[in-house]
């Protein structure tokens, strides 16, 4: 039934409906009342403006607003409260050629109209004119009126090309001015000014308006005004989250300024809290900032004034949605997690010092702080109230942390999440407060099942979220966004993407680099002057250059213009280039001695500070000393000092190469987490919707990607990728999928087979249905365990933790020892007197220099990256090769001390897939007997999902008459490990008796006897690497004993490449297991022909006894050649092994599609090819050597860089020089070593054979695997 009035209502019921309710009025104005008119052919923009000009025409001022919507079909008119009014507007419109289908008024009486109970409106064309309309193209329907005939237009999109991107923000006011005009023209009361009551807005009473009308299956009209729909009008409830979302939560981050102590930040926390509607409020000291969490986003500008009010200056920096997990009704856990973007860390002591912090809370279990991404992934217990503690705890130690997403631990996903999609829509030129209304009232004529407002937008943050659930191609997320733009000309609407974690970590990075290149810049030209003059001038011009002379000659106190002119040069440096440097440090210790500290006194002394302390303790010694050999030159009236005496000129190239140094390890950072941003760039951003599938009328539109839904048929063209994963209907063609799995094989494609996003059409164009939810694509997959995987340390970090922790004072104090030692020399006369190559501050001056050196050449950041960086890279090329890392850093140092691989047999080392019956042995006594076993063996094996029972399926199928009679089957169960059995009833002969079907052991357990000749039979079948199935039926268990009905043999291909991939790794001296459910006799035989020995064979093995069998090895296994116990890795399916994967050292499950996401497997491989097992182990070995050479290479540099800078050479000499290492030299050693560490985990992906991971071909394994790897 329409939700509109098509036929007459009488007065009686006019009134009673009028008696239900009490509307609330929608407009100061009482004397208003809206019609909304259900039109049959309201198709395009051209419509839009005909309808307007004919309301306006017939009834003059008496109407007040009209709002045509071209995807619902309604026309919505706000007039007087006339009825005889109504009827002018029909008739206006009828004359104008439109079809009036059904009218709906506030005013509830609509007697006196004489309307056709037969007229009924074809929706699904007026969805397709909707959607038309949107996707740029217009209905070919024309209209004819009485004296002219209408046709529609096409709508274009506007172009954007690079001069507009350019230009754009010159031109914007002047856009949205006429934006602002446009929308005047078609909002009346915005246009005169008129007063709003804000007391009901129409979202709220969309919201909490409960309706009873018996049927919302059709679009309902819009009211876009203050005005509430009639009581009796079918109007869509869009409710406020039955499902359990979570209201919104909104962070507003304000700068701060004014405070100086705690007690200023507890003055303001405590002001704010005093609001009802702010949640929770932390003030940061330290980064002069305040977090507040509000539910209300229209109050953050209230926040400032709050602030203000308190005594101190406030400005709103950002206002953002936090991320909400939707809670379950049954929370499994009290596990959370909470992902943080973290900015300000540096270096490993910098990581090092938030994971001890974190870790001394005894609410968080596990703490994960990632250098290279600036994130940190911390798993608490006690509620969403401690992810807000954790921000603070880490904004307390002086760095910039937001939360990105909080949310229960759950191992079980939910179901509604797969079938519904939440987005959020951005839509721009909302100018009025009625907007944001008429957005949320365009979306009423979605059915109540179809579509949930979750946040409607607000002029201050025009985000509207939804929930909602696609059936293409009737209702997508392109009809809703059609929906919004067309109620009213100047919306824009399009899909709001928010940042990702890896996009946060971009935009932090950039602004660190940012910081560091705008004072490289600044420092490099200051470099300038400083070397013509401290070095060009003073060390290579001769001396009788006049402008030499005049530079050099002292000029005051005895000091040159040459050194006041440095100085001048190295203050702003110092002070406005360096400060990097001083803040942070001043920060960590500030941190490290604030009051209520809970780190011991003593152990201030000896953990403490990071690279930016060193760094800022060389450049503050530096300058420091310089200006005080100035100071003591002045006081002392020196007629002539030494320029070696001061180090202006090093202040200055000292801090540039610290920060040169800086931005090319910032960088190449970048460069070695580039695999999850690598991997999310082979999804496609527009794609081919093919319109009208499986009629005449299709046709090709293009649109973004992420406006498809699920049930969308698209078109992927040659050379092109799917937009998401789908089901070919249409064609057939190849697919590259080497980016997903590795396999350079072309893979065929035909109706009926998946292909997924990131792989690439090699050959005819298809048509493929949507069926990947957004966010769960394959794709999807590998990206979330590829970032999983790279936030995981390896074990090997530990040991470059505890070396960069005690780092810092370790080199303070050989600095402070060398100054003292070189001093107490000089001072006893135990060197000779010609070393002192200094004319003021004597060996005070000579021996600051070693110690600024000791504290710039130090490097702790190329023992913190060693490992991280080799881990980021090899990630990378795992996920390149189709293996994706899951455990991350221990899974590839774990890997890398592999063994031995067990493997299992079935589906793993066979094909698994399609095993086949290949011999059968009948014992039943007559050709009926014969049938009834074969018809209730099928009935029973059809209710399994095995291989085999599939087979036998096929077997009974193949051996049945087409004609045979349906069994009912009864108490079937499952025998893990050995079968099935069940009570059948055959309805054409009346009989029923139990059947058991399974391998050997469950007839054994049975008791069913095997005759001599049987078992001779079997023995040969086994013997040919074939499994068993046998059948056995009784009457009655408990009076007649069973009896041996059917026997089968099934052959399951072991795969092309397994014998090859064994011989591979014994070669490598890896000893291969096999673990089988199977008999003994048919796994002994598998083992023979791939080359297994026989006491490596461990056969009829239950799943729950697989774990078991691990364990043993486990224990028992001792490395060749070594003492320590062996590395057992286990390669299985993902089904019934997943206890042993998560038992076993390294497990590894072999999957594809649906089935990459196996919990229990430390990494899974995305192609089902047995050759990435030793990719998988070659590429562990290399990153692990990677690693280790990186750390070696670390420790080698600090070992020898820091005696040099002490001075242990100095005695020495070259070339009639001391062989000494000047602080602006020991500088650039600094980052070269920290950059050199990356640049060594870079050249992994380089193919040359000693430097990169380079793929060796496998001996007999068919081209497509491409060999494995080594260094």
């Amino acid at each position: 039934m329409s939700p509109f009035n098509l036929r007459r209502p009488t007065a009686a019921t006019a009134a009673a409906s009028r008696s239900r309710s009490n509307p609330l009025p929608l407009s100061s104005d009482e004397d208003t009342v809206s019609t909304s008119f259900l039109l049959a052919n309201l198709h395009c923009p051209t419509c839009v403006s005909t309808i307007k000009r004919a309301l306006h025409e017939a009834c003059a001022d008496r109407v007040k607003w009209v709002s045509p919507n071209v995807v619902t079909s309604v026309v919505t008119v706000e007039h007087a409260p006339d009825a005889s009014l109504v009827r002018h507007m029909r008739d206006a419109l009828e004359e104008s050629g439109f079809e009036v289908c059904g009218i709906s008024t506030s005013a509830g009486d609509v007697s006196d109209l004489d309307l056709d109970p037969a007229l009924d409106l074809d929706l699904n064309a007026a969805d397709r004119a909707g959607e038309s309309e949107y996707n740029g193209e217009s209905s070919n329907t024309n209209t004819t009126t009485n004296n002219n005939t209408h046709t529609d237009t096409t709508t274009m999109a506007p172009q954007t090309s690079a001069f507009s991107r350019w230009f754009m923000p010159s031109t914007s006011r002047a856009l949205q001015s006429h934006q602002a005009r446009a929308h005047l023209e078609n909002c009346e009361q915005c246009r005169t000014g008129g007063p709003i009551n804000p007391a009901e807005p129409v979202e709220k009473h969309i919201l909490e308006t409960v309706l009873t009308h018996p049927s919302t299956t059709q679009p309902t009209p819009t009211t876009p005004t203050n005005n509430p729909p009639a009581p009796e009008e079918p109007f869509i409830v869009i409710e406020p989250d039955e499902a359990g979302f979570p209201p919104p939560l909104y962070r507003a981050t304000l700068a701060v300024g004014g405070m100086t102590c705690s007690a200023c930040a507890n003055m303001i926390t405590s002001g704010l809290k005093k609001h009802d509607w702010v949640l929770d409020a932390v003030v940061n000291l330290l980064t002069n900032s305040a977090t507040v969490d509000l539910r209300d986003e229209s109050r953050a500008a209230d926040l400032v004034t709050a602030v203000e009010d308190l005594g101190y200056d406030a400005t709103l920096d950002s206002v953002s949605e936090v991320k909400q997990a939707k809670p379950r009704s049954k929370p499994q856990t009290d596990l959370w997690r909470a992902t943080l973007a973290v900015g300000g860390m540096t270096c490993a002591s910098c990581a090092n010092g938030i994971t001890r912090e974190l870790t001394k809370k005894e609410w968080i279990h596990s703490v994960a702080v990632n250098l290279l991404t600036n994130s940190a992934t911390v798993d608490f217990s006690g509620g969403r109230m401690h992810a807000d503690a954790v921000v603070a705890a880490v904004s307390d130690l002086g760095y910039d942390a937001v939360l990105t997403e909080a949310g229960p631990l759950s191992p079980d996903p939910d179901p509604h999440d797969v079938e519904e999609r939440t987005v959020e829509i951005r839509i721009d030129g909302l100018y009025c407060p009625h907007c944001p209304d008429r957005v949320t009232s365009s979306l009423a004529g979605f059915r109540r099942n179809e579509l949930r407002v979750l946040a409607p937008p607000t002029r201050q943050r025009p985000i509207l979220k939804i929930n909602y659930r696609p059936d293409a191609p009737g209702f997508t997320l392109r009809r809703i966004l059609a929906a919004i733009s067309a109620c009213d000309p100047s919306f824009t609407s399009s899909l709001y993407h928010p940042p990702t974690l890896e996009e946060r970590s971009k935009q932090i990075q950039r602004k660190h680099r940012l910081q560091i290149l705008y004072r490289a810049v600044f420092t490099g030209v200051v470099c300038i002057p400083s070397f013509i003059i401290g070095i060009v001038y003073m060390s290579l011009l001769p001396d009788h250059l006049a402008t030499k002379h005049y530079l050099m000659a002292p000029w005051t106190s005895g000091i040159s213009r040459a050194q006041v002119a440095l100085f001048v040069l190295a203050t702003p440096v110092y002070f406005f280039a360096a400060d990097l440097f001083h803040r942070r440090a001043i920060k960590e210790i500030r941190t490290l001695w604030r009051r209520g500290s809970r780190v011991p006194v003593l152990q201030r002394f000896y953990r403490f500070g990071s690279m930016n302390t060193l760094m800022s303790l060389g450049t503050t010694v530096a300058y420091i000393s310089s200006v005080s050999q100035m100071i003591a030159a002045a006081v002392e009236g020196a007629e002539e000092v030494n320029d070696s005496n001061f180090y202006f000129d090093s202040v200055v190239f000292l801090t540039f190469f610290l920060l040169l140094g800086r931005l090319i390890e910032s960088y190449s950072k970048a460069r070695t987490g580039d695999a999850v941003e690598m991997l999310g760039k082979l999804r496609p951003t527009t794609a081919v919707l093919v319109e009208g599938y499986g009629t005449e009328k299709e046709e090709d539109v293009v649109v973004k990607a992420d406006l498809l839904d699920f049930g969308d048929v698209v078109r992927v063209a040659h050379g092109a990728s799917p937009p998401a994963d789908g089901t070919v209907v249409r064609g057939e063609s190849s697919f590259d999928e080497s980016s997903l799995t590795g396999e350079s094989r072309l893979v065929k494609k035909g109706a009926g087979d998946e292909v997924f996003s990131g792989t690439v059409n090699k050959a005819n164009a298809l048509l493929v249905r949507i069926t990947g939810v957004p966010g769960s694509s394959l794709l999807d997959q590998i990206v979330n365990i590829v970032r999983e995987g790279q936030t995981k340390r390896a074990p090997i970090e530990q040991v470059a933790d505890m070396l960069t922790s005690y780092f810092v004072p370790v080199v303070t104090f050989m600095a402070v020892l060398t100054w003292i030692l070189w001093l107490s020399l000089g001072l006893s006369g135990r060197i000779p007197a010609h070393y002192l190559d200094v004319t003021s501050g004597g060996w005070v001056a000579f021996s600051l220099q070693f110690a600024i050196s000791v504290f710039v050449v130090a490097c702790p950041c190329g023992l913190a990256l060693a490992a991280p960086t080799a881990i980021f890279v090899g990630s990378g090329l795992a996920a390149k090769h189709g293996i994706l890392a899951k455990g991350g850093g221990e899974a590839f140092e774990k890997a890398s001390r592999i063994d031995c691989v067990v493997f299992d047999k079935t589906g793993t080392l066979t094909m698994g897939g399609e095993p086949k019956i290949t011999d059968s042995k009948v014992y039943a006594a007559d050709d009926e007997e014969k049938t009834s076993v074969l018809t209730a063996l099928k009935a029973v094996e059809e209710n399994s999902t095995h291989p085999i029972a599939k087979a036998i399926v096929s077997f009974c199928t193949t051996a049945l008459p087409t004609t045979s009679p349906k069994p009912t089957i009864d108490n079937l169960q499952e025998l893990p490990g050995k079968g099935m059995q069940a009570t059948c009833h055959i309805p054409t002969t009346g009989t029923t008796f139990h059947l058991a079907v399974g391998n050997e052991s469950l007839l054994s357990d049975l008791s069913v006897p095997i005759p001599p000749a049987t078992t001779s039979l079997l023995t040969a079948w086994k013997s040919q690497a074939k499994s068993l199935a046998l059948v056995a039926t009784t009457p009655n268990p408990a009076t007649h004993p069973w009896t041996l009905s059917l026997a089968l043999s099934i052959s399951d291909p072991l795969r092309p490449e397994a014998a090859p991939i064994v011989r591979a790794l014994q070669s490598r001296g890896t000893r291969v297991y096999m673990l089988s459910g199977d008999n003994p006799t048919t796994a002994a035989a598998v083992a023979v022909s791939l080359g297994i020995p026989a006491e490596q064979v461990m056969a009829g093995v239950l799943p729950a006894g697989k774990a078991e069998r691990i364990k043993q090895l486990q224990a028992t296994l001792v490395q060749a050649g070594g003492k320590r116990r062996g590395m057992v890795a286990m390669v299985g399916d993902g089904i019934n092994d997943a206890p042993a994967l998560a038992t076993a050292d390294v497990g590894v499950a072999i999957g594809s599609g649906a089935d990459v996401a196996i919990s229990s497997a430390d990494f899974v491989l995305v192609k089902s090819d047995l050759a990435a097992v030793v990719g998988l182990v070659e590429l562990s070995r290399v990153v692990l050597r990677r690693i280790k050479f990186n750390f070696a290479w670390a420790v080698v540099y600090n070992c020898v860089a820091l005696p040099v800078a002490a001075g242990a050479f100095y005695p020495l000499v070259s070339r009639g020089q001391h062989i000494r290492l000047d602080p602006v030299w020991a500088s650039l050693a600094m980052a070269l070593s920290s950059i050199s560490v990356v640049l060594s985990s870079l050249a992994l992906r380089v193919r040359v054979r000693g430097i990169g991971y380079r793929e060796r071909r496998i001996e007999g394994v068919v081209e497509g695997g491409e060999g494995r790897g080594e260094e």
